[in-house]
């Protein structure tokens, strides 16, 4: 139950701590001690992942708070922004499918990535992406793992989304490189164990001991992690003081509201027993006498309103710097007279795709990573897919829809000015795969644009129709002159 507050469970260490070692090479020597310090490092992690995801299923502070004065009045209500952010961050990389794209003008290469793609369709792909974009976003990191399929499955791989409480990756302290994966498992007898790969061996590790190990047949570490940023902060953590804010703003005015709904009775200068009370709020009444002309006997409610409009103003103040923190869009409602250009740009849709930009690296590289291990088991079984990493890019489409009208000018206006066609089908930003598209439309546009050398070509041909139309002429002229 997260019922402390995050700053006081992180102590001001924000982000995910990262695993590395000096080894060169694991081994069955030093394998136990690389473990070791990776273990203490995910111990560490551990309860900062757990309190964030937590937090974003909706378990957050306010719903143990405690109050002193009138602690019968004490509404607590919890304003899932956090959710809100994570879907928005998760959905903005992987809520189209991730597509792979060709790299070279090669019908061969072209058809081997397209079957990539239906590989990665029909292995659910995207399901998973989401499942691991939603721990990404949440706690700062996230990890996919790749592993061989049962013989009748029809796609050679299958695609496992471990959750970071028990899974890290150690990195080379010397260059970066992927070093070891580390799984903290257990078995059916429910004992503690560890599974390890290396790029070329795996172990499995219980009571301190190594029980086994060998050649993994992954033809590398077939767990990739994919960082949130390069920090591994967590998007809830960077506004979640500002998130315990509004969920106390908001329950304090539902204690403001029943507060005024239940305020206590004053009674001055009479006494009234209890049943008497009792008996008048049932009749809806009450009878006083003054006692004297010094001491004027008074009933009234005791009541101070909470200004509702202030606290608003206050609340969607907090509710804006969290968006800008953020790089979220805006909701503003649109005045009249705007362009779509101009509601895209002032509500913040391109700070937006700015923000997401500079994410993109490094879901792409560790996309690369997933892509080697799943070519790797393809080869293995199928092998009908001959490429390598070299061959295609990472495309990450968020909605080529949006602002379309725009984008097609922009291609209009880049093939009217001779620009070459596959530089403006990339450039506009209509499509996820412009490669593909331009090969599709290749003989349409041949129709339209010529290169050089057709154009060459044509002149060519024009002097030579001038040059025989001129001959013609001649002869026609000199047999007019015999005759």
């Amino acid at each position: 139950m997260n019922k402390l507050s995050y700053i006081d469970i992180c102590k001001g260490a924000f982000g995910r701590k990262v695993a590395y070692t000096s080894v060169s090479t694991i081994t069955s020597e030093n394998i136990l001690k690389v473990v070791g310090r990776a273990v203490s490092i995910l111990n560490y992690n551990r309860p900062f992942i757990r309190y964030l995801h937590d937090y974003y299923m909706g378990d957050q502070p306010i719903l143990y708070r405690e109050k002193a004065v009138r602690p019968e009045i004490n509404n607590k209500t919890v304003e899932n922004h956090a959710l809100e952010i994570v879907r928005f961050k998760a959905g903005q990389t992987y809520g189209e499918p991730i597509q792979y794209v060709s790299r070279k003008k090669d019908e061969n290469i072209n058809k081997a990535v397209d079957a990539l793609n239906d590989y990665m369709r029909d292995a659910h792909k995207q399901a998973r992406d989401i499942e691991l974009g939603t721990w990404q976003s949440s706690v700062g990191t996230a990890y996919k793992a790749t592993l061989k399929a049962g013989k009748n499955n029809p796609v050679p791989f299958w695609i496992h989304i471990p959750t970071p409480l028990n899974t890290i990756v150690v990195y080379s302290q010397v260059d970066g490189r992927d070093m070891l994966s580390i799984q903290q498992l257990k078995d059916e007898n429910e004992q503690q164990y560890y599974l390890c790969f290396s790029e070329d061996k795996y172990f499995i590790i219980k009571n301190g001991r190594i029980t086994d190990n060998n050649i993994n047949g992954f033809g590398g570490i077939p767990i990739i992690e994919y960082p949130n940023n390069p920090d591994r902060l967590s998007d809830i953590e960077i506004v979640i003081t500002a998130l315990d804010q509004m969920n106390k703003m908001q329950s304090d005015r539902m204690n403001g509201i029943e507060q005024f709904v239940q305020a206590f009775m004053l009674f001055k200068n009479c006494e009234i027993s209890k049943d008497e009370f009792i008996e008048m709020s049932q009749l809806g009444a009450i009878q006083v006498k003054d006692s004297g002309q010094a001491n004027k006997s008074d009933v009234k409610l005791m009541t101070a309103e909470l200004n509702q409009e202030q606290t608003q103003v206050s609340k969607d103040d907090v509710y804006r710097q969290v968006l800008v923190v953020e790089g979220m869009p805006d909701r503003q409602q649109n005045t009249g007279g705007d362009t779509g250009q101009a509601v895209y740009l002032r509500n913040g849709w391109d700070f937006a795709e700015q923000r997401a930009k500079l994410d993109e690296p490094f879901i792409i590289e560790a996309e690369k990573k997933h892509c080697q291990i799943v070519l790797n088991i393809i080869k293995q079984t199928t092998n009908d897919v001959p490429l390598t990493v070299r061959d295609f890019d990472v495309k990450i489409t968020r909605n080529s829809t949006d602002n379309m009208l725009v984008k097609a000018q922009a291609l209009d206006y880049l093939l009217k000015n001779k620009v070459n066609p596959l530089i403006a089908l990339t450039t506009c930003g209509l499509f996820g795969d412009p490669e593909k598209v331009w090969l599709m439309s290749k003989p349409y546009m041949d129709t339209i644009f010529k290169t050089q050398e057709q154009l060459d070509v044509e002149v060519e041909k024009g002097r030579a129709y001038e040059l025989l139309k001129n001959q013609s002429n001649n002869a026609v002229a000199k047999t007019g002159e015999a005759e």
